[in-house]
């Protein structure tokens, strides 16, 4: 086979992969190492990076807006998402700089709340602190959600426990 036949199918390899969704420069690259040597998907990955076909900074971006709007975490889980798809630590840090903890757990809380109606207040605080503590959100924002969040529900009916906490 010919150097440029080679070129030829290692590309259609990542284009085939990157069809299904957005990947970042190290996946491609770790998914063509399985089947093609170094210096080849080498070249095969800087031409696509040069035709725009892949986008580290692009990638990270529709992660966590993918994130926000479907299953929010925290910034820092999103951080480590990213960093384990091989994104740059600048990269990663940069594109959860502005994200707001308290927003993404109450929006998570909101949905995941949902599925609760009907429970104690006990078993509500229970698990929901759980499912927010699974997506990486800290004490204080957990906290603060599941009081929000029961308040939306049930407003003042004082059904609320006192001093669970």
């Amino acid at each position: 086979m010919t150097e440029n036949e080679s070129f030829q199918r290692a590309s259609a390899a990542a284009l085939r992969f990157i069809a299904y969704r957005p990947r970042s420069e190290a996946e491609v690259r770790g998914r063509l190492r399985k089947r093609f040597p170094p210096d080849l998907v080498e070249r095969v990955v800087s031409d696509l990076v040069e035709r725009s076909l892949i986008d580290d900074v692009g990638f990270a971006r529709l992660w966590r807006a993918s994130r926000e709007s479907l299953n929010p975490r925290s910034a820092g889980v999103i951080r480590r998402e990213l960093l384990a798809k091989g994104v740059s630590k600048d990269t990663a840090q940069e594109t959860v700089s502005d994200l707001d903890d308290s927003d993404g757990a109450l929006r998570a809380g909101r949905k995941f709340a949902r599925r609760l109606e009907g429970t104690d207040y006990s078993t509500y605080r229970r698990r929901l602190w759980g499912h927010l503590q699974r997506r990486g959100f800290g004490q204080s924002v957990v906290r603060r959600t599941i009081e929000v969040v029961w308040e939306e529900l049930h407003g003042d009916d004082g059904s609320q426990e006192a001093d669970e906490g």
